[in-house]
């Protein structure tokens, strides 16, 4: 982790005190609040009012309260957690027709984040959580998001000479091999990843689209190998096709016949 940005820091610090009183401050409370030099606090609030984080007060000479651009995160943020709550449903659906754990991801980075999950009733499962974050090169739900990505922005995350880490000994770890089999993801609309990131699972996984047809997710379906073979395979990819199509179209996106 890189070290944190002093200005940045206390930028934010002046942003959350707007969470308490009534919402309004002025750059005298500020510099009481935070102990922060007055010149360092104008230069502060001068910029995030510039930038629109915050503004004057109507009739109050000097105070401030939040601007638009905090809303306008905040309504992304929300965005977010529709998916979270959308994806919880669907993923419930489909683990009630298959019995498996289901999973809907998102991707950080090179990393997925798991934003909803459902066990299967087995006693043989796969052990997860959502908010847990794994490689994405090493799963289903990574490589489907990965895949989605246009190339120039492939190659910026994870560049020819990236080093990849391997969750096990099946793990793909040289980027050559992954843009190979993102390729082959790509023309299936479907990913397979077998023991990647856990010796004894499988899992298969689908593109989840938003209104404008962009990528913004994937439904997984993981299987321990106990159950697992070419024909339960088939079966599974099909059912997730299904379930991130469902979410899809809950989230606004309409497929053309």
């Amino acid at each position: 982790m890189g070290r944190l940005v002093p200005a940045v820091t206390r930028a934010l610090d002046i942003l959350e005190l707007f969470l308490d009183g009534d919402g309004t401050l002025s750059a005298p409370d500020i510099v009481r609040k935070l102990q922060l030099p007055r010149t360092t606090v104008h230069e502060l609030v001068t910029t995030l009012a510039a930038r629109q984080y915050i503004v004057p007060v109507p009739g109050q000479p000097g105070r401030y309260r939040l601007g638009v651009r905090p809303y306008q995160l905040g309504a992304r943020y929300a965005e977010q957690l529709d998916l979270a709550a959308e994806g919880q449903q669907v993923a419930r659906t489909v683990a009630e027709t298959c019995d498996e754990t289901v999973h809907v991801a998102i991707l950080e980075g090179t990393d997925v984040i798991y934003i909803a999950k459902v066990d299967s009733t087995h006693a043989v499962r796969m052990v997860s959580a959502a908010g847990r974050r794994l490689p994405a090169h090493c799963t289903s739900v990574g490589k489907m998001l990965l895949a989605s990505l246009p190339e120039p922005e492939l190659t910026a995350r994870i560049p020819d000479d990236a080093e990849l880490a391997a969750m096990t000994p099946n793990s793909i770890t040289e980027p050559a091999a992954l843009r190979e089999a993102l390729a082959e993801i790509r023309a299936r609309g479907i990913a397979v990843e077998s023991r990647e990131s856990n010796p004894d699972v499988s899992c298969v996984a689908a593109p989840v689209r938003d209104r404008t047809g962009q990528v913004v997710a994937a439904l997984s379906i993981s299987v321990p190998m106990i159950r697992w073979s070419d024909e339960r395979r088939a079966e599974l990819e099909q059912l997730a096709a299904k379930g991130a199509a469902d979410l899809s179209e809950r989230l606004g996106h309409r497929s053309v016949a």
